[in-house]
Protein backbone atom coordinates (compact mmCIF):
# COMPACT_ATOMS: atom_id res chain seq x y z
CA UNK A 1 0.00 0.00 0.00
CA UNK A 2 1.13 3.35 -1.03
CA UNK A 3 1.53 6.15 1.53
CA UNK A 4 -1.18 8.38 -0.60
CA UNK A 5 -3.68 5.19 -0.03
CA UNK A 6 -3.06 5.51 3.32
CA UNK A 7 -3.37 8.98 3.51
CA UNK A 8 -6.87 8.93 2.05
CA UNK A 9 -7.87 6.16 4.81
CA UNK A 10 -6.64 7.91 7.36
CA UNK A 11 -8.72 10.86 6.63
CA UNK A 12 -12.09 9.16 6.14
CA UNK A 13 -11.83 7.51 9.27
CA UNK A 14 -9.63 9.79 11.88
CA UNK A 15 -10.37 12.97 13.09
CA UNK A 16 -9.73 16.14 10.80
CA UNK A 17 -8.19 17.86 13.89
CA UNK A 18 -5.61 14.81 14.40
CA UNK A 19 -2.30 16.54 13.00
CA UNK A 20 -0.58 15.26 10.40
CA UNK A 21 3.28 16.98 9.30
CA UNK A 22 4.42 17.46 6.03
CA UNK A 23 2.37 18.27 2.65
CA UNK A 24 3.41 14.71 1.88
CA UNK A 25 2.85 12.71 5.15
CA UNK A 26 4.68 9.77 5.58
CA UNK A 27 4.49 6.58 7.21
CA UNK A 28 7.61 5.35 9.60
CA UNK A 29 8.47 1.42 9.00
CA UNK A 30 11.41 0.30 10.46
CA UNK A 31 13.95 2.29 12.72
CA UNK A 32 17.14 1.58 14.76
CA UNK A 33 19.57 3.81 16.48
CA UNK A 34 18.61 7.81 15.76
CA UNK A 35 17.51 6.64 12.30
CA UNK A 36 14.23 5.64 11.09
CA UNK A 37 12.77 4.14 7.84
CA UNK A 38 9.39 5.42 5.68
CA UNK A 39 7.28 3.30 3.49
CA UNK A 40 9.22 4.21 0.24
CA UNK A 41 12.58 3.06 1.86
CA UNK A 42 13.77 7.02 2.61
CA UNK A 43 15.93 6.89 5.54
CA UNK A 44 15.96 9.63 8.30
CA UNK A 45 18.08 11.01 10.92
CA UNK A 46 15.04 11.39 13.95
CA UNK A 47 15.40 14.92 15.61
CA UNK A 48 12.25 15.07 16.96
CA UNK A 49 12.16 11.62 19.18
CA UNK A 50 8.57 10.69 19.09
CA UNK A 51 8.06 13.94 20.46
CA UNK A 52 10.60 13.38 22.86
CA UNK A 53 9.38 9.72 23.77
CA UNK A 54 12.27 7.22 22.18
CA UNK A 55 14.73 8.79 24.77
CA UNK A 56 17.36 6.04 23.82
CA UNK A 57 16.40 5.52 20.35
CA UNK A 58 15.07 2.71 18.90
CA UNK A 59 15.40 -0.82 18.83
CA UNK A 60 17.68 -0.63 21.87
CA UNK A 61 18.79 -4.14 22.58
CA UNK A 62 18.47 -3.13 26.70
CA UNK A 63 14.95 -2.19 25.97
CA UNK A 64 14.23 -4.85 23.82
CA UNK A 65 15.46 -7.52 26.64
CA UNK A 66 13.34 -6.50 29.18
CA UNK A 67 10.31 -6.64 27.40
CA UNK A 68 11.07 -10.03 25.61
CA UNK A 69 11.55 -11.20 29.33
CA UNK A 70 8.06 -9.94 30.19
CA UNK A 71 6.54 -11.31 27.38
CA UNK A 72 8.16 -14.84 28.43
CA UNK A 73 6.42 -14.95 31.49
CA UNK A 74 3.01 -14.48 29.69
CA UNK A 75 1.52 -11.85 32.09
CA UNK A 76 0.92 -8.38 30.30
CA UNK A 77 -1.28 -7.38 32.10
CA UNK A 78 -2.99 -7.28 35.71
CA UNK A 79 -4.20 -4.26 36.52
CA UNK A 80 -3.77 -2.59 40.32
CA UNK A 81 -6.05 -4.54 41.69
CA UNK A 82 -2.81 -6.96 41.81
CA UNK A 83 0.33 -5.99 43.11
CA UNK A 84 3.11 -6.17 40.18
CA UNK A 85 6.75 -5.95 41.16
CA UNK A 86 8.05 -4.15 38.35
CA UNK A 87 5.81 -1.31 39.49
CA UNK A 88 6.63 -1.46 42.79
CA UNK A 89 10.41 -1.45 42.48
CA UNK A 90 9.60 1.39 39.35
CA UNK A 91 8.10 3.62 41.92
CA UNK A 92 10.88 2.96 44.79
CA UNK A 93 13.65 4.61 41.95
CA UNK A 94 11.34 7.11 40.97
CA UNK A 95 10.67 8.07 44.12
CA UNK A 96 14.26 8.43 45.44
CA UNK A 97 15.17 10.19 41.87
CA UNK A 98 12.80 13.22 42.72
CA UNK A 99 14.41 14.69 45.60
CA UNK A 100 10.44 15.05 46.78
CA UNK A 101 10.63 13.67 50.91
CA UNK A 102 8.45 10.71 51.93
CA UNK A 103 7.31 10.21 48.16
CA UNK A 104 4.75 8.34 47.06
CA UNK A 105 4.33 7.49 42.87
CA UNK A 106 1.36 6.90 40.78
CA UNK A 107 1.31 5.31 37.16
CA UNK A 108 -0.44 6.53 34.37
CA UNK A 109 -0.58 5.86 30.61
CA UNK A 110 0.68 9.14 29.37
CA UNK A 111 1.48 12.92 30.05
CA UNK A 112 -2.25 13.69 29.91
CA UNK A 113 -2.85 11.53 32.65
CA UNK A 114 -0.54 12.20 35.14
CA UNK A 115 -1.40 15.66 34.87
CA UNK A 116 -4.97 15.45 35.25
CA UNK A 117 -4.03 13.23 38.44
CA UNK A 118 -2.03 15.91 39.68
CA UNK A 119 -4.56 18.42 39.38
CA UNK A 120 -7.26 16.35 40.65
CA UNK A 121 -4.62 15.70 44.03
CA UNK A 122 -4.07 19.56 44.19
CA UNK A 123 -7.31 20.62 44.13
CA UNK A 124 -8.65 18.07 46.41
CA UNK A 125 -5.97 18.42 49.15
CA UNK A 126 -6.42 22.02 49.32
CA UNK A 127 -10.34 22.23 49.06
CA UNK A 128 -10.04 24.60 45.87
CA UNK A 129 -10.86 24.45 42.32
CA UNK A 130 -8.50 27.67 41.54
CA UNK A 131 -5.51 26.91 39.96
CA UNK A 132 -2.85 29.36 38.36
CA UNK A 133 -0.65 28.23 34.61
CA UNK A 134 1.59 29.71 32.84
CA UNK A 135 0.54 31.98 29.86
CA UNK A 136 1.79 30.01 26.41
CA UNK A 137 1.85 26.57 28.22
CA UNK A 138 0.62 22.94 27.09
CA UNK A 139 -0.54 20.32 30.04
CA UNK A 140 -2.65 17.55 28.15
CA UNK A 141 -5.55 16.71 25.99
CA UNK A 142 -8.23 16.56 28.55
CA UNK A 143 -10.57 17.90 30.52
CA UNK A 144 -8.92 19.70 33.44
CA UNK A 145 -5.31 20.05 31.24
CA UNK A 146 -7.24 21.73 28.42
CA UNK A 147 -8.17 23.92 30.64
CA UNK A 148 -4.59 25.18 32.35
CA UNK A 149 -3.60 25.13 28.87
CA UNK A 150 -2.26 28.86 28.13
CA UNK A 151 -2.25 28.32 24.04
CA UNK A 152 -5.21 29.30 22.38
CA UNK A 153 -4.41 26.70 19.66
CA UNK A 154 -4.36 23.89 21.59
CA UNK A 155 -7.70 25.17 23.70
CA UNK A 156 -10.73 23.29 22.13
CA UNK A 157 -13.03 24.33 24.73
CA UNK A 158 -13.34 27.32 27.78
CA UNK A 159 -14.96 24.86 29.39
CA UNK A 160 -12.96 23.45 32.59
CA UNK A 161 -13.42 21.68 35.60
CA UNK A 162 -10.99 24.81 37.36
CA UNK A 163 -11.04 28.18 37.76
CA UNK A 164 -7.63 29.07 36.05
CA UNK A 165 -5.71 32.42 36.46
CA UNK A 166 -2.31 33.01 34.22
CA UNK A 167 0.62 34.62 35.10
CA UNK A 168 3.85 35.87 32.74
CA UNK A 169 6.81 33.71 32.80
CA UNK A 170 6.92 31.21 29.89
CA UNK A 171 7.50 33.05 26.88
CA UNK A 172 10.14 35.43 27.32
CA UNK A 173 10.70 36.26 24.12
CA UNK A 174 7.49 37.85 23.24
CA UNK A 175 5.67 39.74 25.45
CA UNK A 176 6.13 42.97 28.31
CA UNK A 177 8.77 42.01 29.57
CA UNK A 178 10.82 40.73 26.50
CA UNK A 179 13.67 43.13 26.67
CA UNK A 180 14.35 42.98 30.35
CA UNK A 181 17.64 41.30 31.83
CA UNK A 182 17.39 37.94 33.75
CA UNK A 183 16.81 39.72 37.12
CA UNK A 184 14.11 42.23 36.17
CA UNK A 185 12.69 39.39 33.92
CA UNK A 186 12.35 37.28 37.19
CA UNK A 187 11.04 40.63 39.68
CA UNK A 188 8.35 41.18 36.77
CA UNK A 189 7.15 37.80 36.21
CA UNK A 190 7.16 37.46 40.61
CA UNK A 191 5.33 40.91 40.73
CA UNK A 192 2.82 40.05 38.27
CA UNK A 193 2.11 36.96 40.14
CA UNK A 194 0.97 38.89 43.34
CA UNK A 195 -0.95 40.70 41.08
CA UNK A 196 -3.23 37.89 39.54
CA UNK A 197 -3.69 36.24 43.63
CA UNK A 198 -5.13 39.71 44.35
CA UNK A 199 -6.69 40.74 41.83
CA UNK A 200 -8.39 36.93 39.80
CA UNK A 201 -8.34 34.99 42.62
CA UNK A 202 -10.17 34.68 45.99
CA UNK A 203 -6.91 33.87 47.72
CA UNK A 204 -7.18 29.98 48.68
CA UNK A 205 -5.35 28.71 45.42
CA UNK A 206 -4.67 25.07 44.67
CA UNK A 207 -1.90 24.86 42.60
CA UNK A 208 0.58 26.94 40.17
CA UNK A 209 1.50 24.10 37.21
CA UNK A 210 4.17 25.07 34.97
CA UNK A 211 6.61 23.43 32.83
CA UNK A 212 10.36 23.89 33.59
CA UNK A 213 10.50 24.47 29.91
CA UNK A 214 7.31 24.85 27.23
CA UNK A 215 7.29 22.04 24.89
CA UNK A 216 4.33 22.57 22.80
CA UNK A 217 4.59 26.34 23.04
CA UNK A 218 8.03 26.34 21.72
CA UNK A 219 10.66 25.05 23.79
CA UNK A 220 10.53 28.12 25.71
CA UNK A 221 13.47 28.92 28.71
CA UNK A 222 12.81 31.29 31.44
CA UNK A 223 15.99 32.34 33.42
CA UNK A 224 17.07 29.89 36.12
CA UNK A 225 15.51 30.88 39.40
CA UNK A 226 12.28 32.31 38.46
CA UNK A 227 10.32 29.08 39.88
CA UNK A 228 12.64 29.59 43.12
CA UNK A 229 11.07 33.06 43.10
CA UNK A 230 7.96 32.12 42.75
CA UNK A 231 7.63 29.36 45.24
CA UNK A 232 8.47 31.78 48.24
CA UNK A 233 5.34 33.09 47.23
CA UNK A 234 2.95 30.22 46.57
CA UNK A 235 4.21 29.06 49.85
CA UNK A 236 3.45 32.45 51.67
CA UNK A 237 -0.18 31.29 50.91
CA UNK A 238 0.05 27.57 51.31
CA UNK A 239 -0.43 26.91 47.27
CA UNK A 240 1.29 24.00 45.82
CA UNK A 241 3.98 23.99 42.84
CA UNK A 242 3.22 21.32 40.35
CA UNK A 243 6.55 20.85 37.99
CA UNK A 244 5.52 19.35 34.68
CA UNK A 245 8.44 17.16 33.79
CA UNK A 246 6.66 15.26 31.09
CA UNK A 247 9.29 16.52 28.63
CA UNK A 248 11.96 17.87 30.73
CA UNK A 249 12.90 15.05 32.88
CA UNK A 250 15.39 11.90 32.30
CA UNK A 251 18.32 14.60 31.82
CA UNK A 252 17.06 15.89 28.40
CA UNK A 253 18.13 19.40 29.65
CA UNK A 254 21.68 18.19 30.30
CA UNK A 255 22.13 20.60 33.46
CA UNK A 256 20.02 18.65 35.57
CA UNK A 257 17.91 15.33 36.01
CA UNK A 258 14.58 16.94 36.41
CA UNK A 259 14.41 20.52 34.72
CA UNK A 260 12.93 22.50 37.87
CA UNK A 261 16.16 21.74 39.55
CA UNK A 262 17.42 24.82 37.86
CA UNK A 263 15.31 26.80 39.64
CA UNK A 264 16.74 25.78 43.03
CA UNK A 265 13.20 24.22 44.27
CA UNK A 266 11.76 20.42 45.02
CA UNK A 267 8.10 21.04 43.68
CA UNK A 268 5.46 19.12 46.02
CA UNK A 269 3.93 17.52 43.03
CA UNK A 270 6.13 16.66 39.66
CA UNK A 271 4.22 14.66 36.63
CA UNK A 272 6.49 12.55 34.12
CA UNK A 273 6.13 10.55 30.87
CA UNK A 274 7.44 10.11 27.04
CA UNK A 275 11.03 9.71 27.38
CA UNK A 276 11.10 7.07 30.84
CA UNK A 277 9.25 4.26 28.51
CA UNK A 278 11.12 5.11 25.27
CA UNK A 279 8.32 4.43 23.26
CA UNK A 280 5.83 2.45 25.70
CA UNK A 281 2.99 4.29 27.19
CA UNK A 282 3.73 5.11 30.94
CA UNK A 283 3.03 8.51 32.55
CA UNK A 284 3.05 9.32 36.04
CA UNK A 285 2.70 11.51 39.54
CA UNK A 286 5.25 12.08 41.89
CA UNK A 287 3.92 13.82 45.75
CA UNK A 288 4.37 13.68 48.98
CA UNK A 289 2.62 11.23 51.01
CA UNK A 290 -0.22 13.82 52.67
CA UNK A 291 -0.80 15.29 48.97
CA UNK A 292 -0.75 11.67 47.61
CA UNK A 293 -3.10 10.25 50.06
CA UNK A 294 -5.21 13.14 50.40
CA UNK A 295 -8.67 11.36 47.80
CA UNK A 296 -10.92 9.62 50.08
CA UNK A 297 -12.63 7.60 47.49
CA UNK A 298 -11.42 4.36 45.99
CA UNK A 299 -9.28 4.19 42.73
CA UNK A 300 -7.72 2.34 39.87
CA UNK A 301 -5.71 2.26 37.21
CA UNK A 302 -6.00 -0.47 34.67
CA UNK A 303 -3.30 -0.15 32.44
CA UNK A 304 -1.50 2.61 34.39
CA UNK A 305 2.41 0.71 35.61
CA UNK A 306 1.22 -2.33 33.89
CA UNK A 307 3.99 -5.33 33.38
CA UNK A 308 5.16 -4.39 30.10
CA UNK A 309 5.36 -0.46 30.42
CA UNK A 310 7.48 -0.57 33.95
CA UNK A 311 9.90 -3.69 32.60
CA UNK A 312 10.63 -1.18 29.63
CA UNK A 313 10.87 1.82 31.91
CA UNK A 314 13.22 0.56 34.28
CA UNK A 315 15.69 -0.49 31.39
CA UNK A 316 15.38 2.46 29.74
CA UNK A 317 16.46 3.96 33.30
CA UNK A 318 19.30 1.96 33.51
CA UNK A 319 20.54 2.65 30.08
CA UNK A 320 20.11 6.41 30.84
CA UNK A 321 21.89 6.34 34.35
CA UNK A 322 24.05 3.68 32.79
CA UNK A 323 25.36 5.84 30.07
CA UNK A 324 25.31 9.35 31.57
CA UNK A 325 23.12 10.35 28.92
CA UNK A 326 22.46 13.58 30.95
CA UNK A 327 26.10 14.91 30.25
CA UNK A 328 25.94 13.76 26.19
CA UNK A 329 22.87 16.07 25.91
CA UNK A 330 24.63 18.67 27.66
CA UNK A 331 27.70 18.27 25.34
CA UNK A 332 26.10 17.87 22.24
CA UNK A 333 23.15 20.40 22.84
CA UNK A 334 25.48 22.94 23.44
CA UNK A 335 27.33 22.21 20.45
CA UNK A 336 23.57 22.64 18.50
CA UNK A 337 23.05 25.47 20.03
CA UNK A 338 26.41 27.29 19.04
CA UNK A 339 26.12 25.63 15.47
CA UNK A 340 22.38 26.96 15.38
CA UNK A 341 23.31 30.97 16.70
CA UNK A 342 25.96 30.82 13.97
CA UNK A 343 23.01 29.91 11.38
CA UNK A 344 20.78 32.84 12.92
CA UNK A 345 23.82 35.44 12.50
CA UNK A 346 23.76 34.63 8.83
CA UNK A 347 20.20 34.43 8.24
CA UNK A 348 17.48 37.16 9.74
CA UNK A 349 14.40 34.98 8.83
CA UNK A 350 16.36 33.13 12.79
CA UNK A 351 14.71 35.61 15.13
CA UNK A 352 15.49 33.81 18.51
CA UNK A 353 17.71 30.71 18.78
CA UNK A 354 17.07 28.78 22.92
CA UNK A 355 16.94 25.46 24.72
CA UNK A 356 19.06 23.19 26.68
CA UNK A 357 20.44 20.10 26.49
CA UNK A 358 18.91 18.38 23.76
CA UNK A 359 15.80 20.70 23.59
CA UNK A 360 16.31 23.40 20.95
CA UNK A 361 13.87 25.65 19.81
CA UNK A 362 14.43 28.16 16.71
CA UNK A 363 11.83 30.92 16.27
CA UNK A 364 11.57 32.09 12.67
CA UNK A 365 10.34 35.51 11.94
CA UNK A 366 9.67 37.60 8.84
CA UNK A 367 13.37 39.01 7.92
CA UNK A 368 13.96 42.58 9.20
CA UNK A 369 11.71 42.33 12.39
CA UNK A 370 9.76 39.98 14.92
CA UNK A 371 6.53 39.32 12.71
CA UNK A 372 6.37 35.45 13.62
CA UNK A 373 6.69 33.74 10.65
CA UNK A 374 4.63 29.91 9.88
CA UNK A 375 5.63 30.02 6.60
CA UNK A 376 9.12 30.06 7.45
CA UNK A 377 9.15 26.97 10.10
CA UNK A 378 6.77 24.97 7.52
CA UNK A 379 9.92 25.64 4.43
CA UNK A 380 12.30 24.55 7.16
CA UNK A 381 10.14 21.44 8.26
CA UNK A 382 9.85 20.13 4.40
CA UNK A 383 13.29 21.03 3.45
CA UNK A 384 14.89 19.26 6.22
CA UNK A 385 12.78 16.34 5.88
CA UNK A 386 13.92 16.61 1.95
CA UNK A 387 17.26 16.47 2.58
CA UNK A 388 16.78 13.49 5.54
CA UNK A 389 16.32 15.01 9.06
CA UNK A 390 12.83 15.09 10.81
CA UNK A 391 12.18 17.91 13.15
CA UNK A 392 9.17 19.01 14.82
CA UNK A 393 7.24 22.28 15.11
CA UNK A 394 5.10 24.48 17.42
CA UNK A 395 4.91 27.85 19.26
CA UNK A 396 2.27 29.75 19.80
CA UNK A 397 2.14 31.07 16.52
CA UNK A 398 3.70 28.05 14.70
CA UNK A 399 6.37 29.34 13.96
CA UNK A 400 9.06 27.08 16.06
CA UNK A 401 11.00 24.92 14.67
CA UNK A 402 11.54 22.03 17.61
CA UNK A 403 14.42 20.01 17.75
CA UNK A 404 14.88 16.63 20.26
CA UNK A 405 16.80 13.98 19.28
CA UNK A 406 17.32 10.83 20.78
CA UNK A 407 19.75 11.25 23.82
CA UNK A 408 22.22 9.00 22.42
CA UNK A 409 22.75 11.45 19.55
CA UNK A 410 26.45 11.46 18.12
CA UNK A 411 28.40 14.37 17.30
CA UNK A 412 28.72 12.73 13.66
CA UNK A 413 24.48 13.03 13.96
CA UNK A 414 24.75 16.40 15.34
CA UNK A 415 27.05 17.82 12.62
CA UNK A 416 25.29 16.40 9.86
CA UNK A 417 21.97 17.87 11.34
CA UNK A 418 23.06 21.40 11.67
CA UNK A 419 24.53 21.23 7.88
CA UNK A 420 20.75 20.38 7.23
CA UNK A 421 19.48 22.67 8.86
CA UNK A 422 21.69 25.37 7.87
CA UNK A 423 20.95 24.92 4.19
CA UNK A 424 16.57 24.61 5.04
CA UNK A 425 16.81 27.56 6.92
CA UNK A 426 18.70 29.30 4.02
CA UNK A 427 15.44 28.49 1.94
CA UNK A 428 13.35 29.59 4.20
CA UNK A 429 15.25 33.41 4.67
CA UNK A 430 15.34 33.29 0.84
CA UNK A 431 11.94 32.22 -0.03
CA UNK A 432 10.00 35.22 3.04
CA UNK A 433 12.49 37.31 2.54
CA UNK A 434 11.33 37.59 -1.43
CA UNK A 435 7.95 37.23 -0.26
CA UNK A 436 8.35 40.99 1.94
CA UNK A 437 10.15 42.93 -1.53
CA UNK A 438 7.58 45.81 -2.45
CA UNK A 439 7.93 44.64 -6.29
CA UNK A 440 6.53 41.30 -5.52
Amino acid sequence: MTEPDLLSRHRAVLPEWLTLYYSEPIEIVGASGRHVTDSRGRRYLDFFAGILTNALGYDVAEVRDALRAQLDTGVLHTSTLYLIRNQVELAERIAKLSGIPDAKVFFTNSGTEANETALMLATQYRRSNQVLALRNSYHGRAFATVGVTGNRGWSASSLSPVKVSYVHGGYRYRGPFSGYSDADYIAACVEDLRDVLTTTTSGDVAALIAEPIQGVGGFNVPPDGLFGEFKQVLDEEGILFVSDEVQTGWGRTGQHFWGIEAHGVTPDIMTFAKGVGNGLAIGGVIARREIMDCLRANSISTFGGNPLATAAAAATLDYLLDHDLQSNAAELGERLLRGLRDIGDAHPVVGDVRGKGLMIGLELVVPGGSRPSERAAGIVLEETRSRGLLVGKGGLHGNVVRLAPPMTLTAEEAEQALRILGEAVAVADREVGEAQRPDR
